[in-house]
């Protein structure tokens, strides 16, 4: 069996002047059913937030929806997060 790796796509929005410091998550996860799962998490910046999985039949209609998720929130201002260190093999230094 091949080893998945969990990637995420840490997005934020920050504007100091209306108090607003969001962030949103996005990643693709096997499910123990076989088939994938899109996860999202979005909330403020520091809070526990909210999750939501949806599921797919196969990787490349997870990927579409990814993408189309990744396309909404760019155009509402979230930017990627330039040092998105959430693996556990990511080196601090």
């Amino acid at each position: 069996m091949s080893e998945l790796t969990v990637q995420y796509l840490v997005l934020e929005r920050r504007d100091p002047a209306r108090n607003m410091a969001r962030f949103y998550v996005l990643t693709i996860e096997p499910t123990l059913f076989g088939d994938m799962a899109l996860v999202r998490e979005w909330g403020r910046l520091g809070g526990r937030g909210r999750r939501r999985l949806d599921l797919f039949d196969g990787q490349v209609q997870a990927v579409e929806a990814l993408e189309s998720w990744l396309r909404r929130k760019t155009r509402r201002g979230y930017v990627q997060r330039q040092s998105s260190c959430l693996e556990r093999t990511c080196d601090p230094a």
